[in-house]
């Protein structure tokens, strides 16, 4: 039978508590709301760029009901230029269901999370692990790196399986209360040691790590291509949604045109998709505004 797959859960500890950044979602108190907030922000987007953000959010709207309350253009407007805008519409969105549906408060099971506007299988179990110190497998691109590593010598992570990932950091948690951080030291430990570039080895906690045991063999297959932004579809959409952002009228469409000149088709293409997402909408003369502007 293969061996139990292990991570030496007093080193990664003992790591955590000394290590660890201080990151306000963090710190005692926060609500298992404010944990959801900076969940939606922390999806493909560094934490640099969230902490701004995530502080100003939550000073203004500390609950589901407060941010429920809100427009559709505040929340646009709050997300700032933290990108991939459909998340703040779908966190509006699962705030309002939080309020109607669940009294103001987020759920703590997994089950109940998955059914909520925005959140899928990560983020369930963030919050119920984070929020509410579940022991439940937390799996996110750090953990997989590190586990490929440490446990599987492998210098990457492949490509992702829930059912597969679940299974093995499950069974990499400590059998105690000490289960929840150790999700997040794991996590924490591949965000800021072991890294997809240029990993800080000499840093790291675990005594046994089989990758480093291999002899750090390299990646197998080409390389990962680094995903771009400029000049993308999404730049165009971004740029569009700062002339609705920094108006506080309807805007005409030669507003939005000059936003965008490179190349009218993608322009037009970017337009059209914001429209299908409902994050602008166009008014009944013609003009164009952040959803719920225009009404």
């Amino acid at each position: 039978m293969p061996s139990q797959p292990h991570i030496p859960a007093d080193e990664l500890l003992e790591w955590y508590a000394r290590s660890r950044r201080d990151l306000p979602w963090r710190e005692p108190g926060v609500s298992a709301w404010q944990i959801l907030v900076s969940e939606f922000m922390l999806q493909q987007t560094p934490v640099a760029r969230v902490l701004p953000i995530w502080t100003d959010w939550v000073r203004r709207w500390p609950t589901p009901s407060a941010t429920a309350a809100a427009s559709a253009a505040d929340v646009l407007r709050a997300w700032g230029k933290l990108g991939y805008p459909r998340r703040a519409k779908r966190l509006h969105e699962c705030a309002t269901v939080i309020a109607r549906e669940h009294g103001d408060v987020v759920p703590d099971d997994v089950e109940t999370l998955l059914g909520l506007p925005g959140i899928g299988s990560y983020t369930a179990r963030a919050v119920a692990c984070f929020a509410y110190r579940q022991a439940v497998p937390v799996v996110d691109t750090n953990v997989r790196r590190v586990v490929a590593r440490a446990v599987h010598g492998l210098a990457d992570a492949g490509s992702p399986s829930t059912t597969r990932d679940h299974a093995i950091v499950s069974a990499l948690l400590p059998k105690d209360d000490a289960a929840p951080t150790f999700s997040v030291g794991l996590m924490e430990l591949g965000a800021i040691v072991c890294t997809a570039r240029a990993p800080r080895c000499g840093l790291c906690p675990l005594s046994e790590c089989a990758w480093r045991r291999a002899g750090y063999p390299p990646a197998q297959g080409p390389a990962r291509r680094v995903q771009s932004y400029a000049g993308t579809d999404r730049q165009v959409r971004g740029l569009l949604l700062d002339v609705l952002r920094l108006s506080d009228f309807p805007v005409t469409r030669a507003q939005l045109d000059v936003a965008w000149l490179t190349d009218t088709r993608q322009r037009d293409r970017a337009l059209d998709s914001l429209l299908a997402d409902g994050l602008i909408s166009r008014t009944v003369d013609g003009l164009f505004a952040l959803a719920g502007e225009g009404d």
